[in-house]
């Protein structure tokens, strides 16, 4: 196809700090309401109280007798390793019809294409089945009038823009975290949601895992009573490289060095030849140009996406990890539309890990491991089982419990807290979440998801306001409300990021 853009590969570092205009270049306006969405408008209002975790029968496709006119109408962008993840979910729910397929990689697109139809024709138990499209550039996908929502599975860098894109299209969006890079895109994302009214669904699934639910709302309830300190992990870039799946990529990089990095690394990797069938000026689209190197897009096992740890793709911890953590801890304090009053740098002496104070006094300690926990801060009993990467421990007047997922069963103390909790199991399933259920439900009912744009923007934030503060080496004062660092012009540029012309949002 012709695309509407061209290569500008004279983009600077300099570049970096020029703040964005905000100018539309959005495959536009808004289409038609369906008869499905009309009728869930007039059931609930825009604005109408949460209520994200009760999901009816049929949002579940347990009922297996959806008439294909009320299926949802769905196109997949992005089809790498967690792209194929959500595809598998997608076609395994009688109430969703995956319509198009899109990815700038034309073996994935085209795996997808071929895996929807195949499953589609299983089902209907003949030989063959046609109506999945395969789509390089995204916008021919929003283009299409037939489809209601999108599922973005992009490298952080595309998040924005395609989401912004997709809502001025009117379509209703499900969007992996973290949903910006900035602090700025995730704002004028969270706004462009409110203006055009669609329903959008943050990817934080540990969310939704029931387990995790109960012990956020007992945190939120009050049942640790005033939560003194969260604490929670972000590794140096040489913790990730320290495990056995990352070792491939040890060679890109100066371990020694970048290893040490609480920051994504500005890094070009030696370029490449382009492989055939990949459209890599697309791929880069909004980021300052970088060479092909397949290090930044290869996914080849789970967890692994080098392209995070390069600061114009991605965001590094706050991609791996702390977008989970982030948005449960936030939720558990009430503080999920708000965030911390201030960051304070270990370079302060006030505490030994970087800590971020919200203004109720709660401190959030952003720790290397676990160990820290119990051996420097002295939290938690020094036989307190402490491990996973996703979720944080959280220490109150009446005692302390954890969120943890990957890592096993909910732990804390002492034993009482757990009889008022009335866990139904400590154990913690990643796979026992109705996520994608509270999207699909919201979309016919309109009522807000279980962690919409402004939710999703609010966890983002934490983690780059966190990397701003690594970065610039030295304690920062926030204002939640203007979202503006008080009297630092230095950390307020860093709000902001630089987007290739002739990319907007």
């Amino acid at each position: 196809m012709n695309h509407m853009f061209e290569s500008n590969n004279s983009a600077t570092r300099e570049a970096r700090l020029v703040i964005p205009q905000f100018d539309n270049i959005a495959t536009g306006g808004s289409r038609r309401v369906t008869r499905r969405q009309f009728l869930g408008r007039t059931i609930v209002l825009s604005g109408a109280i949460i209520e994200p975790w009760v999901i009816p029968s049929r949002a579940r496709g347990t009922d297996g007798n959806t008439a294909p006119s009320e299926r949802i109408t769905v196109g997949l962008i992005g089809k790498g390793l967690m792209g194929s993840g959500h595809l598998n979910r997608l076609i395994g729910d009688s109430e969703v019809q995956v319509l198009a397929v899109c990815d700038v990689d034309r073996v994935r697109r085209e795996d997808g294409k071929r895996r929807v139809e195949q499953r589609y024709a299983a089902k209907r138990a003949t030989e063959t089945y046609q109506g999945c499209a395969a789509y390089n550039d995204y916008r021919e996908l929003l283009a299409r009038d037939d489809i209601d929502a999108v599922v973005i599975v992009t490298p952080d860098h595309w998040h924005t823009p395609i989401a912004i894109d997709a809502v001025k299209a009117g379509k209703d969006v499900y969007c992996e975290k973290p949903i910006s890079i900035t602090v700025s895109q995730g704002r004028r994302l969270a706004e462009t949601v409110s203006r055009y009214n669609r329903v959008f669904q943050t990817g934080t699934q540990y969310r939704s895992i029931s387990t995790i639910r109960q012990v956020c709302n007992f945190v939120r309830s009050g049942g640790l009573g005033k939560v003194k300190q969260v604490f929670t992990q972000w590794t140096r870039l040489g913790g990730f490289f320290g495990a056995a799946r990352f070792k491939p990529y040890r060679h890109l990089m100066d371990i020694e060095h970048t290893g040490k990095s609480y920051t994504p690394l500005d890094i070009i990797l030696p370029a490449e030849p382009v492989p055939e069938g990949l459209d890599w000026d697309l791929w880069v689209g909004p980021a300052l140009w970088h060479p092909y190197n397949p290090g930044y897009h290869l996914n080849p096992s789970p967890g692994v996406v080098p392209w995070a740890f390069c600061e114009d793709f991605g965001a590094a911890s706050v991609t791996w990890h702390h977008s989970h953590s982030a948005d449960v801890i936030q939720y558990a304090l009430g503080m999920e539309e708000s965030g911390p009053v201030e960051f304070i740098h270990p370079s302060s002496g006030e505490f030994p890990t970087l800590t971020c104070r919200y203004a109720n006094g709660t401190l959030l300690h952003l720790v290397d491991h676990w160990g820290i926990v119990k051996d420097v801060y002295k939290a938690v009993p020094k036989t307190a089982r402490l491990a996973g990467n996703f979720g944080g421990v959280f220490v109150g007047q009446r005692g302390w419990v954890t969120s943890m997922t990957t890592g096993g069963p909910i732990e804390g103390g002492p034993e009482t807290l757990f009889e008022e909790m009335k866990l139904r199991t400590r154990q913690v399933n990643p796979g026992d979440n109705n996520h994608h259920a509270n999207f699909f439900d919201c979309i016919r009912t309109r009522r807000r998801p279980s962690c919409d744009a402004q939710l999703g923007h609010r966890s983002a934030s934490l983690g780059h306001l966190t990397i701003i503060a690594h970065k610039l080496q030295r304690s920062l004062k926030w204002d939640p409300v203007k979202e503006q660092f008080q009297g630092d012009e230095a950390a307020n540029r860093l709000l902001f990021r630089a987007m290739r012309s002739p990319w907007r949002i």
